[in-house]
């Protein structure tokens, strides 16, 4: 069975991921406006009457501003765990909340379905109420998304290594963020263990933890002014090719767009 993934947007003005099989799909984040949201779908050929499902890594305005809206309009069940649900609750960014027939409570590490996909979430560190990965299962494809990762924990290292098809924060180049013009506040917070995950901690967990079922790459969530997308595939690209692996050739590597559109990539 092919599998669809779309990028409908990928950074601080807003995060939206769409993954679908041909008769079902599910998104997870819905950051974007809504109708930015209903605009890309149309445009791309993408259905929302195929979602079966929202995943929400974590309750930040980027991730959830239009999650209660597109929720409510289409009828789709929201799934998080008890904090992101609180803090979704309580983020005022997000005008329109989940309704609580939509509103479906998930445990860290306790695997559920929807549809075809089995999903399993797992800590990330982030300054969040909660954040969460999503390991993906359908069919042969085992589908994870890691954004806004504080660091490089054993949990990011054993999902790189459980994956197929990988999603994976590529937030900042460090001496961009030393050097720009952030607040010393701000640069310690992006870089203290549960802020973002730079270039450098990408690549090298990337390296580490490669391994040949690992088919494709895509960098999400970078930063509009600490990092560029050619810096970072650059970055990744030479690190993993100090260990003999060869993007595009081993693997195919993307960087996902900011604020448009990346995809849709059928994989078969």
């Amino acid at each position: 069975m092919p599998l669809t993934f779309f990028s409908l947007g990928s950074g601080s003005c807003g995060n939206c991921y769409y993954l679908a099989t041909d008769d079902d799909a599910i998104i997870i984040d819905c950051g974007i406006g809504v109708r930015r949201f209903k605009k890309h779908m149309l445009e791309y050929g993408m259905k929302i009457s195929k979602i079966r499902g929202m995943l929400v890594t974590h309750d930040h305005a980027d991730h959830i501003k239009s999650a209660g809206k597109i929720s409510s309009e289409y009828n789709i069940p929201v799934y998080a765990t008890e904090l992101v649900h609180e803090g979704i609750d309580r983020n005022y960014q997000a005008s329109v909340k989940v309704q609580q027939d939509n509103r479906h409570v998930i445990e860290k590490d306790e695997t559920f379905n929807i549809g075809p996909f089995s999903i399993t979430a797992f800590y990330l560190p982030h300054d969040a109420s909660e954040n969460v990965g999503y390991f993906i299962e359908v069919e042969d494809y085992k589908f994870c998304i890691m954004t806004d990762v504080g660091d490089a924990t054993e949990a990011v290292k054993e999902h790189i290594g459980m994956s197929t098809h990988l999603i994976l924060e590529a937030n900042y180049d460090n001496e961009m963020l030393n050097q720009g013009r952030y607040p010393y506040i701000l640069k310690e917070r992006i870089a203290s263990g549960r802020g973002h995950l730079s270039n450098n901690k990408c690549a090298n967990a990337l390296a580490e933890n490669f391994h040949e079922n690992l088919k494709y790459v895509w960098l999400c969530h970078l930063s509009e002014e600490n990092n560029h997308p050619e810096l970072a595939r650059k970055t990744i690209e030479t690190t993993l090719r100090s260990f003999g692996i060869i993007a595009g050739v081993d693997f195919k590597l993307d960087v996902l767009r900011r604020k448009i559109p990346t995809g849709p990539y059928i994989l078969g």
